[in-house]
């Protein structure tokens, strides 16, 4: 059985994330797409569970808007 590359996803979530931080905004596609991401092997791990509670974080204390698109 072949694994994935250890941190493969994270480095693209992590991708994702930075691109939410420099825009100061998260579209709801952005949004769907890290989750996607984040669940695409069925296995969320500690770097990725990270990566997404430092975004939401960030959604709820409006560093980040999360905006239509």
């Amino acid at each position: 059985m072949k694994k994935n590359e250890p941190g493969e996803s994270g480095r693209k979530l992590a991708a994702l994330i930075d691109k939410a931080i420099e825009d100061g905004e998260l579209t709801t596609t952005e949004y769907d797409r890290i989750l996607a991401l984040a669940d695409r092997d069925g296995v969320i791990d500690s770097q990725e569970r990270q990566l997404l509670k430092t975004l939401n974080d960030m959604l709820e204390n409006k560093t980040i808007k999360k905006v239509p698109g």
